[in-house]
């Protein structure tokens, strides 16, 4: 390639527009950047995409798009449009771009159709008033906050579940006491909740001090009563010590029972 290469990836919440993205940068053989429009410097996507795909350099949301001149001429770009972001606005302009929409094979008509160079499938659901946001759109750090698994599946049953109000979508980066970190998603028409595990190393020396947070998209959610719930669910100074010299108590053993 002799320029950099800008991609532009929009489509409706939870249609998969991030884990398309992902794949695409495991790949990738060139300079390969991810940038969010309006998204803020630290949000659940540039951190997911970081720690997944830690070669790539992740722009903050906020970032001026003067940085598009600074690129390597073989550079890859991603940018991913959330539903905020008006698809006819100018904003890559006069940078050429390849629009590409990832949709639910079941939608066949929409302003992504019309607005898109190429249709990529994405996860087969329905999005109910696909082209509409929510009235609530709600962001919390959780950095330094660490949940058991019961704990956490109880909050999670709960806030989709309806207990807060219509959840339309869910994505979060959790720690847990034996030191992973798991991103989770929930889409609304879509089964079941998400787990994965991130490729980071286990963290068993008090509170993690890397990112871990909550975004939550719906109707009617009560934000007050959520944060509430997450901070009552939060592992307490002592009872996280506690898990976390048990666990560093069993790697020796593991390792003498292997070696």
């Amino acid at each position: 390639m002799s320029s950099p290469s800008l991609i532009v990836v929009a489509g409706p919440s939870g249609g998969g527009k991030t884990t398309w993205i992902i794949q695409q940068l495991k790949h990738s053989t060139h300079p390969t950047f991810y940038f969010s429009p309006g998204l803020g410097l630290i949000t659940v996507d540039l951190a997911h995409v970081n720690y997944t795909c830690p070669a790539v350099q992740v722009i903050g949301g906020d970032q001026e798009k003067s940085w598009l001149t600074n690129l390597p001429r073989n550079a890859l770009v991603y940018c991913e449009l959330g539903v905020h972001i008006d698809l006819n606005s100018a904003l890559f302009d006069p940078w050429p771009c390849r629009r590409l929409a990832v949709l639910p094979p079941c939608l066949t008509d929409s302003e992504w159709h019309r607005w898109a160079d190429e249709i990529i499938p994405g996860n087969d659901f329905f999005p109910e008033n696909a082209e509409s946001l929510p009235n609530n759109l709600w962001r919390s750090p959780l950095t330094g906050m660490v949940f058991d698994p019961p704990s956490l599946e109880m909050i999670l049953a709960e806030l989709t579940g309806g207990a807060y109000g219509e959840l339309q979508r869910l994505k979060g980066i959790f720690e847990m006491p034996d030191g992973r970190a798991f991103y989770i998603d929930f889409v609304q028409g879509l089964t079941g909740i998400e787990y994965t595990e991130l490729p980071l190393d286990p963290w068993l020396e008090g509170r993690p001090q890397r990112f871990s947070g909550i975004e939550l998209a719906g109707w009617n959610l009560n934000q007050k009563l959520i944060a509430d719930t997450l901070m009552e669910g939060c592992l307490s100074n002592e009872i996280l010590t506690h898990y976390q010299q048990q666990y560093k108590n069993l790697n020796p053993l593991e390792e003498a029972i292997t070696g």
